[in-house]
Parts: C-alpha cells; sequence; structure tokens
C-alpha cells in the first residue's frame, strides 16, 4: 500500500512539473495572436481593424478600399460579382426610398391640386365668340401621327415607371403580392421596348416642330399677361405655337433626351459612365462632386436622375393633357382631327391664323391653346 501510494505521487509530481514546463513555454492566450502585445493593444485606434494582421496601415486601407466598392477578381462572366461590398448601395436606397419617393409623390399630387383648383376657379376656357361652325387645318396627319406617337408611349412608360416606383405602397396592399409580382415583370418588358417608340418620337418631333418653337418677340407679351389663362377677355398675340406651348415643346425634348440617355445607360448597365465626366465639368464652377466613381455608382446616379426628371416630366404632362382636353374648348380637335374652329384659331393664334388665311388676324386677340 505504501508503494502504491508513493507511485502515484511520483506520477502526479511528475504531471505537475511536465504542466509548469508548458504554461512557462507556450505563450500567453491574451498575447497568441499579437506577438507579445497586451490584450488592450488589440482595440481599434482610428479606425484600424482589430487584430492588426497585416499592420494598422495595410489593413485600414484594404477595408477602406473594399467599402468603397474594390473590384475583386472572379471567374464568372459577371464581373460585378467581384465587388464585395458598395457602402454608396445604402445612400441609393435611402434616397430612392426616401426623398425620390416622397418628393415625386408631392410633385405630382401637387399637380393634380394646382389643376383641381384652377378648374374649379377659372372653369373651362370657351371660345369666347362661339364656335362658327367652319374649321381650318392646325395639323396634318403625319404632325398627329408624331404626336400620338410619343404621347402614347410616354403614358405607358410613366404608367410602368410609377409602378416601379410606388407600385409596392398601393398595390400589395389591395392586389397582393402575386398580382404586383405579375404587374411589375409585364410593366418591365413594356418600359423597356415601348422606350425606342418614345425615343424615334422625340427626334420626329423636334425635326417637324423646332422652327416653330423658337423663341419671338411675341412670347414675352403672352408670358406677361398669363397667356390669357387666368382672365377672360385678354388674349395675346400668338404664331402657330404660344409661349406656354414652346416650354411644354422644349420641356419634352430636352426632358425626353435626359431621359432616353439615362434610359440607355440603364437598359445596357456598364456600357456608358455619364456622370464622372458630367461631375468634374461642374466642378468647374465650385460644385465639388465626386468623380472617381465606380460603374455601380454610374448606374445608381443614372436610375436617380431617370426617376427624377421622369416625375418632373410626368407633371409638366399632365398639365398639357389637361389643358388639351378638359381645360379649353376645342383644344382637343387639334390633335384629334386636325381641325380647329376658325374663331378658336382667331382667339388662340391669330398670329398663325392671319398668315393662313391671308388675313390681318386682328379681328380676335389670341389665348393659349392645347
Amino acid at each position: 500500500m505504501n508503494a502504491l501510494r508513493r507511485n502515484i505521487a511520483i506520477c502526479l509530481s511528475i504531471a505537475a512539473l511536465t504542466l509548469a514546463a508548458v504554461i512557462a513555454v507556450a505563450p500567453s492566450p491574451a498575447l497568441a495572436q499579437t506577438d507579445g502585445r497586451a490584450v488592450a493593444d488589440e482595440a481599434p485606434v482610428g479606425g484600424q481593424v482589430p487584430g492588426q494582421s497585416l499592420g494598422a496601415n495595410s489593413d485600414a486601407e484594404i477595408w477602406r478600399a473594399v467599402r468603397h466598392g474594390l473590384q475583386g477578381n472572379v471567374s464568372i462572366p459577371d464581373k460585378q460579382a467581384g465587388i464585395m461590398i458598395q457602402s454608396e448601395g445604402d445612400n441609393w436606397r435611402a434616397w430612392r426610398n426616401g426623398p425620390l419617393t416622397v418628393y415625386s409623390a408631392w410633385i405630382l399630387l401637387g399637380m393634380l391640386g394646382l389643376l383641381a383648383l384652377f378648374f374649379a376657379v377659372r372653369g373651362r376656357i370657351k371660345i369666347e365668340s362661339g364656335p362658327s361652325g367652319k374649321t381650318v387645318e392646325r395639323f396634318n396627319s403625319i404632325e398627329r401621327a408624331v404626336h400620338w406617337l410619343t404621347a402614347v408611349s410616354f403614358v405607358l412608360l410613366a404608367i410602368t415607371g410609377l409602378n416601379l416606383l410606388f407600385g409596392r405602397h398601393i398595390l400589395i396592399p389591395v392586389f397582393g403580392k402575386e398580382f404586383f409580382a405579375v404587374v411589375t415583370l409585364g410593366g418591365k418588358y413594356v418600359h423597356n421596348y415601348v422606350s425606342f417608340a418614345f425615343m424615334v418620337g422625340i427626334v420626329l418631333m423636334f425635326v417637324l416642330w423646332i422652327r416653330h418653337n423658337l423663341p419671338t418677340r411675341h412670347d414675352l407679351a403672352w408670358l406677361a399677361k398669363g397667356g390669357g389663362l387666368f382672365a377672360k377677355g385678354v388674349h395675346p398675340p400668338s404664331e402657330k405655337f404660344n409661349a406656354g406651348q414652346k416650354v411644354i415643346f422644349w420641356s419634352v425634348v430636352l426632358g425626353g433626351a435626359s431621359l432616353s440617355v439615362s434610359g440607355i445607360a440603364l437598359l445596357f448597365p456598364f456600357q456608358l459612365s455619364l456622370f464622372a465626366g458630367t461631375f468634374e465639368f461642374l466642378n468647374i464652377f465650385g460644385a465639388n462632386l465626386p468623380t472617381a466613381l465606380t460603374q455601380i455608382q454610374e448606374m445608381q446616379y443614372a436610375q436617380l436622375w431617370h426617376a427624377i426628371v421622369g416625375a418632373i416630366m410626368i407633371a409638366i404632362i399632365l398639365a398639357h393633357i389637361y389643358i388639351g382636353s378638359l381645360g379649353m374648348e376645342g383644344a382637343f380637335a387639334a390633335m384629334g382631327s386636325g381641325q380647329v374652329d376658325r374663331n378658336w384659331a382667331r382667339e388662340h393664334h391669330n398670329l398663325w391664323y392671319a398668315k393662313l388665311t391671308g388675313g390681318s388676324g386682328s379681328g380676335h386677340h389670341q389665348q393659349p391653346a392645347e
């Protein structure tokens, strides 16, 4: 028994000495990964990454590059998948779901409210001398075809575009997610393909009507009197297109061109760099905008710009539709049959009517048209 106890004591002593030797040789767990530094030294300082595995500066620079969209290498065809993190995506999402959605809604609802208020106060603008029963051609068949090509395509683009911006807030609560998914998928194809018809319409409109939409001295008088929109018996002179219509024309041409360019960038992603050069030019005037943009950032800016210009154009076209239909008697016929009442022509476009008929056009003064 004494021999057994002695052997056990010897074994325990050997084990204790072995453990002490291991502890003495092995580094402390707290220092195992820090090259002898204390655990407290691992705390990040000045944005550095804990661990310091590659050194203070290199780690910080690597993660800063990753956060700003550093492009890595991937073997799959989609090279954009090599971007691990793109922090600007947070900013894009915040703008898209925040100010863009909110302000677009206010712009559109505000325009509808103003038109409703205008109709309640002013009512429908009548032909003051009454319809004559005789007509004159205002737009030929080619002009009307171009107008309706552009108008119909724009309405389809507006509806499908607004669905992308507001559909989830309106359609999902009422019809459900499945309905929204089907409508949105179909709307995407409509938006993509109809956009080319809109681009063709913009070009044709420019070619057909640019000569009639250059500024003249009569535009100042028309604008000074508000086009006669706000008072009866006020009829400033006007040519084929009055100043208000010229504003619509240039809004559609320039806004449509901007929509087309940004739309092409979205249709063919990562092929165009529109904003880096634009920002560089604006910086000449002290804008201080970023110019080192990644391709994903270019796409994000293109989407935001496309939506902003689209919302503004929809608001403008709502006013155009109102004046050309409910707001003014006889205006729709200009783009309907192409024939307008002679009294309407004398009241709204006396200078054009005088040239057309060889008269003075002074029998009636003018006011706006569609």
